[in-house]
């Protein structure tokens, strides 16, 4: 599943960085459900979603994040409890508009 965000963070020399990232989030589980999905895509879109709205636009730095391994560490750690098991969070990468990628994995 992928979601796009637009935030802006503080650099460590006072000035601002704006980034636009297109978020990626991948989820695995050992077979397939009762109907052939590894889970409801609609679950995650909304958590997704509802992590992500607070932040769009947003200037990250006041909320503790200093970059975007911040920002890829804060979505792994709140989106993963939201994954139903048996599935669970495989990784969550940002790629910015450069195709930059930056990937963590749970």
């Amino acid at each position: 599943m992928e979601r796009p965000i637009s935030v802006v963070f503080r650099r460590t020399d006072g000035r601002w960085e704006g980034h636009d990232y297109r978020v990626e989030v991948l989820t695995e589980r050992q077979g397939l459900d009762a109907f052939d999905v590894v889970m409801d895509f609609r679950v995650l879109e909304a958590a997704l979603d509802a992590l992500l709205a607070p932040m769009e636009g947003q200037l990250l730095s006041e909320l503790g994040m200093t970059g975007p391994l911040e920002l890829a560490r804060q979505l792994l750690a709140e989106l993963s409890p939201k994954v139903p098991a048996p599935a669970h969070l495989v990784s969550v990468a940002l790629t910015d508009v450069h195709g930059r990628r930056l990937t963590l994995r749970s």
